[in-house]
């Protein structure tokens, strides 16, 4: 894994060992980032379920002007901040080494992020879960891109009650992402 484009350009990025992570493949990362252009420049973004950080880091290297990384897992949190210190992306960066629901009340009060990203574990709901505690912070505003990595068949019908919409659905093989957004109120 690498980092597409931007300033730490072509740089290798660390992944935890076995199973717990699935890192997005080069490919699919550049298709994101392009579905993506002009909406992450200048602005926050937050990498929730950050796995090796190489979605935010791929954020900050073109151009994020923050990112915020949320991720539990102990080996991962190292292969995050190994990165960082690789690309020299640090000092924009900042690691919160806890459980994603916790996290997002933990930064509630903060300006809306641009873009929000997350890559749960799939088949656990984590997805709704966070999507359900976001709706009541200031970290998302009808502004902010959500993006979801899920399965190809998990079912979203839900967000509307949430007061989210899909705006957009980009399907891989066996994975898909979901682009919602804050229904206007």
């Amino acid at each position: 894994m690498r980092v597409i484009a931007g300033t730490a350009r072509r740089l290798e990025l660390k992944t935890p060992a076995g199973l717990d992570t699935r890192p997005t493949t080069d490919r699919i990362k550049e298709t994101l980032f392009n579905i993506l252009y002009g909406q992450y420049e200048g602005g926050a973004f937050l990498d929730l379920f950050a796995g090796s950080g190489g979605i935010g880091i791929e954020a900050l290297s073109r151009g994020a002007s923050k990112a915020v990384f949320v991720e539990h897992g102990r080996e991962a949190l190292s292969c995050i901040r190994s990165n960082l210190e690789h690309t020299r992306l640090g000092a924009s960066a900042e690691v919160l080494g806890m459980d994603v629901i916790r996290a997002i009340h933990f930064l509630d009060g903060r300006p809306s992020f641009r873009v929000i990203f997350m890559d749960p574990p799939y088949d656990q709901g984590l997805e709704r879960q966070a999507l359900e505690a976001l709706r009541t912070t200031t970290l998302a505003d009808e502004q902010t891109v959500i993006i979801v990595e899920a399965l190809l068949n998990t079912d979203f019908g839900y967000l509307d009650s949430l007061g989210y919409e899909c705006t957009r659905e980009k399907v891989y093989k066996t994975n898909k992402h979901v682009f919602i957004r804050r229904k206007e109120d």
